[in-house]
Order: structure tokens, then C-alpha cells, then sequence
């Protein structure tokens, strides 16, 4: 059998995912959210009667087919960016429209969407939402973009113009290429841009009637499934619900579920499982996460589609976690070495705190192709003893003494300790921002480190004694210097190039002005207090800076990053030099 391709619908906040999904559904369920905002994951079915109803004119011309039964829409809060809609090795979802303002172009969370959807190599269309903004633009009533666009004025449709191809240098500058729809000649590697309007319905037929396409055309045997099959599903809310007590909502994405089935699915103490005792399934064009929409009672369940589920023992499952049929074979320990896999962590490094299972596997993923590295890992609110943890982690990897925490709150007691141990909890509710405010960290800590050791490191230095430049002979011996590689300070110990040494810079001055370091290409006048100028040192003579077993030692093999590849070489002469003495 053919299911309905899992279509999510995703995008920056505001930019009218849920206004897009009303249209499509004639339902009022942006006007519903607090600040007209989803809050929670929705999931809708729209028949493919419904999709043929808006599209009709446009099959009809095209000689266009729609063979699927429909498509299930999955609506996600912006912030949530469909992280815990997963299951094992990837994501629910088959496609992914991003809603994009074209008044706007991309924002934070535009750019997470799109990470996201290239790390779970997940296809996608952008709808370039509300061109009845564009100034100018003439509401048509039509549901095509197409016929819509033929109403408007030269000097709007070319505003219109210049507003994609910034959305097209945005794509670009992702690593994607793109075009308008009607001018893309093969979706396989160019993302089609649908311009739409959800407010007055433009554009919607061409977004249904591609999304319908590509997922026929592309998706093949993805959408075959066997209703034989146990049932598994992601679970995408938790929630208590008046007469029916903790209920799931899952996206069943195979097989079929059934009343009285014994499911099993993860919770913070290990696998768990319970009985169904009622299911619900919203009616088509309705609202998974709408309590006002118009569910009905079913005894069975086959993908793919949104249900809820009911029964006890639901209390402790982790949203984002697989909900399995226990007939599946070796469900118990496909389960358990799933969540060993998400919760698996290095000996050593940064402390990763996540609202959901599926929040938590999406920054794993992301901080690992970065190289850092994730010594404890888990889901609830940063408490007191993570950053305890990341306290302990000074002492091993300076690197991972640090809380990253995804859209969770801080415990009080865990801000206390945080001051009272200086370590760093960093938050925030987009996954890219928490990354990038983490490399922000790190380079701060870097620098910090590196100024730690630059005051008691020697660093390798090399001067030619400027010629016709010696103002005092002795006590102390004043002359010019240009430093020719690497830098020198004061108190920094100078050496003859076969090794002989020299005394202390007391002072390094250029007109007159105290220089607390010389870099390469500098000349300054120095003063070293143990020698006559004329009999250690003569013009024209290469002088460096000495360095002890520890400045070497920190310099060759614990922070080498100290150095450029110029002084590393200068280093190794140095090196040499004390070796030969």
C-alpha cells in the first residue's frame, strides 16, 4: 500500500507556517496559539480529494495525476525546528516545506531549518510566503501563483523579482542552488521556490500540487508500506488530558497500531511499556494538537498518519522518544541501544542539557561534526549537579568545563553554583545560536588561556642589532634592534647566535614610549644591564631570545596553536642552538 508522504512544515517564527496550514485546511488555529505562535507540534491530514479540490484547474491543464491519498502536514513551533519528530538513523519527515517571509528573507531559525534538514539530508521546497505584502501587489482570489502574478503590474512583479533573488543568494550562500518553481529544471538539484500568499490563498495550488509531485516522483518505495507490520511512531507531545488522563501524540510513520497493543518507548529510568486502551485519530483538513478539533474513536491505526493515544503508564515517556509495538522482534533491545547510541558520551567534555530526546540526538550530531567533544548528556532543566560536572571538567578538558543548555530553564540553586565556580551555563532557544555563542566561548577561553601562559612562556624572538644605533655603551647598554621573526618583551633573557648569553631586557622604547612587546618587523631602541655594547654585541649581529626546558616544552608539545608556522621554525633554530651549546 501507498501511504501519505509526512510533510513538515518549518521556518523562522512568524512567518506564517500555521496562517499557510489554515488556508490549506479553512481552520483558525494561528489565531488559537498564545501570541500567535504554535507552541506545540500539530499534525493534520488533507485527503487527496482536498488537494485535487484547490488544484483542479492546474491538474487539468498539465494532465497531472495526484495518486497518493493525501498528504500529513506536521506544523512545528519555530524554535522546535522538528527535532523531536525522529526515528532511528533520521527523520519522520519525507519533505519539508520552509516557510520563508519574502518581505524578510532568512532568519536565525530560517538558517537552523536548513542545517537541520542537510544534516538528516531531508528534501525541500521553500514557500516564499506573503507576497500580498509586496508593494503593489493586487489580491486576485486565484489559487494560482501563475495566474495571480499575471494581474500584477510590471513595477510589482519586478519587486517581486528582486525579493527571490535575494532568497536565491541565501540558499546559495547554504550550499544551495535555486530557482522560481516554473523555472526549475531538475528539482534533484535545485530547490524550488513557490512564491504564496497564505493570508489570501495565491500560490497554494502550486505549492500543494509540487509538494504532491515531488513526493511522488522522488519518494518511490519510501511511501510503500506493509500494514502488517508492528506499529511505530514518533512521539511528538506529552500531555494531560481531561477524561482520557496522559495521553501521546504520535506521527505512526509504519505498520499499524491497534487498541489493546502493548507499545513500548523510552523513559528516564529505561524502556518502558504500556497498553493502549483508547486511540483517536483528528478527522481530515483537523488538528492533531486542537482539543476542539473533531476526533474519532478507532480500534486500529496504519501509517501514516497523526493519532493519539491513551492508556496507563504513559506518565514518563520522553517526547521525541520511538513508541514501538512490543510484537516487534527485539524491540526491547532495539530500543535500549537506541537511547545508548543518543545518551552516548566521551570521557571528557562539554556538559549538554536538551527539552527532548530528539533535541538532544540533533545537537549531538551537530557538535560532533565540529569536533567537541560531550562528557554527560541529558533531558530536563540544568540543575546544580551538572554544573558540578562541568566544575570537575576543569581540571581535565579546560574546554569542557562549560553547561550547553537547549531550550530548558536554570534551576536556581544551579545559577548559584554556577558564581560561585565561574562556570558558564550558555542558553538558548535556536540550536545554531547555542553553537555558535559556544565557539564564541571557546575562542574567548583560547585567548584567555593563551594570555595566561604568554606571561610566564618565553616566546621565541629574533633581532639583527641596527647598525650606527648604540646611545649609551654600558649600565645599561642602550642600541637598536629590528626584530626580524617572532616577538620579545622586557624581562625576556637574549642569547648570542652560538649560544652565549647576553643579560635581560630591562626596557624596549620607540620614540621615547615603553613597548610591553615587539613583533616582527618593529625597531626599538632596548636596554640590557650585563654587557658593553662593542664587546658582547656588535652591529649587525642576530641576537635571540632565550628559552628555558618549560617555554620549550609548552611551546613544541602543549600549546604549539601558540605559535605561528614563522616562529614555530624560529623555534626549532632556537632549539638547535641551546642543544649545540
Amino acid at each position: 500500500m501507498i501511504r501519505q508522504p509526512i510533510i513538515t512544515v518549518m521556518g523562522h517564527v512568524d512567518h506564517g507556517k500555521t496562517t499557510l496550514l489554515d488556508r490549506i485546511r479553512n481552520t483558525r488555529m494561528a489565531g488559537k496559539e498564545a501570541g500567535g505562535i504554535t507552541q506545540h507540534i500539530g499534525a493534520s491530514e488533507v485527503p487527496a480529494d482536498a488537494i485535487r479540490e484547490i488544484c483542479k484547474g492546474m491538474l487539468s491543464r498539465m494532465n497531472a495525476q495526484i495518486v497518493i491519498p493525501g498528504l500529513l502536514f506536521i506544523d512545528t513551533p519555530g524554535h522546535e525546528a522538528f527535532t523531536n519528530l525522529r526515528k532511528r538513523g533520521g527523520a519522520v519527515s519525507d519533505l519539508a516545506i520552509v516557510v520563508v517571509d519574502v518581505t524578510k528573507n532568512f532568519e536565525p531559525q530560517t538558517y537552523e531549518t536548513i542545517d537541520i534538514l542537510k544534516e538528516y539530508k531531508t528534501p525541500f521546497i521553500i514557500a516564499a510566503n506573503k507576497i500580498d505584502l509586496i508593494t503593489g501587489w493586487k489580491n486576485t482570489g486565484k489559487a494560482s501563483f501563475i495566474e495571480a502574478l499575471a494581474e500584477q503590474q510590471n513595477s510589482t512583479v519586478e519587486f517581486l523579482e528582486a525579493k527571490l533573488y535575494e532568497m536565491i543568494g541565501a540558499l546559495s550562500a547554504t550550499g544551495f542552488g535555486s530557482e522560481r518553481f516554473d523555472r526549475v529544471k531538475d528539482p534533484s538539484k535545485e530547490i524550488s521556490i513557490i512564491p504564496i500568499s497564505a493570508k489570501t490563498g495565491e500560490g497554494v495550488a502550486e505549492l500543494l500540487m509540487y509538494t504532491a509531485g515531488l513526493s511522488q516522483k522522488f519518494l518511490g518505495k519510501n511511501l510503500e508500506v506493509n500494514l502488517d507490520e508492528p506499529g511505530r511512531g514518533s512521539i511528538i507531545e506529552k500531555k494531560e488530558e481531561r477524561g482520557l488522563g496522559t495521553t501521546l501524540d504520535v506521527i505512526l510513520y509504519e505498520g499499524t497500531l491497534k487498541i489493546n497493543d502493548s507499545v513500548a518507548f523510552a523513559t528516564p529510568s529505561g524502556i518502558k511499556s504500556a497498553k493502549i486502551r483508547a486511540m483517536l485519530r483528528p478527522k481530515p483538513l483537523s488538528e492533531l494538537r486542537d482539543s476542539s478539533s473533531k476526533f474519532f474513536y478507532v480500534d486500529t491505526a496504519s501509517a501514516a498518519c497523526g493519532i493519539k493515544i491513551s492508556g496507563s503508564g504513559f506518565e514518563d515517556a520522553i517526547a521525541g522518544s520511538e513508541v514501538v509495538s512490543e510484537s516487534a522482534e527485539d524491540y526491547k533491545e532495539e530500543l535500549a541501544q537506541e537511547m545508548a547510541e543518543i545518551f552516548e558520551v566521551d570521557k571528557s567534555g562539554i556538559i549538554l542539557k536538551a527539552d527532548t530526546i530528539g533535541s538532544l540526538e540533533a545537537l549531538s550530531r551537530l557538535l560532533k561534526s565540529i569536533n567537541v567533544n560531550i562528557g554527560k548528556k541529558d533531558i530536563g532543566n540544568v540543575n546544580k549537579r551538572d554544573v558540578l560536572d562541568a566544575f570537575a571538567m576543569r581540571g581535565v578538558q579546560p574546554l569542557g568545563a562549560v553547561v550547553l543548555a537547549f531550550n530548558v530553564s536554570i534551576e536556581a540553586d544551579a545559577e548559584m553554583e554556577s558564581e560561585a565556580t565561574r562556570i558558564n551555563v550558555i542558553k538558548d532557544e535556536i540550536i545554531y545560536k547555542l553553537i555558535d555563542d559556544y565557539k564564541v566561548w571557546v575562542e574567548n577561553e583560547k585567548a584567555l588561556e593563551k594570555e595566561g601562559y604568554e606571561k610566564y612562556v618565553t616566546l621565541p624572538g629574533m633581532v639583527r642589532v641596527l647598525p650606527n644605533s648604540c646611545f649609551r655603551i654600558s649600565h645599561p647598554a642602550v642600541f637598536g634592534v629590528e626584530v626580524i621573526a617572532g616577538r620579545i618583551k622586557p624581562s625576556y633573557l637574549m642569547m648570542k647566535e652560538n649560544g652565549d648569553m647576553l643579560g635581560r631586557i630591562r626596557e624596549a622604547q620607540d620614540n621615547g614610549v615603553n613597548k610591553a612587546q615587539v613583533g616582527k618587523g618593529e625597531s626599538v631602541a632596548i636596554s640590557i644591564d650585563e654587557i658593553t655594547f662593542g664587546r658582547q654585541v656588535r652591529d649587525n649581529e642576530v641576537l635571540y631570545t632565550f628559552l628555558n626546558d618549560e617555554s620549550i616544552s609548552v611551546l613544541k608539545y602543549k600549546k604549539p596553536e601558540l605559535l605561528s608556522e614563522e616562529e614555530r621554525i624560529l623555534l626549532d633554530k632556537i632549539y638547535d642552538i641551546l642543544r649545540s651549546r
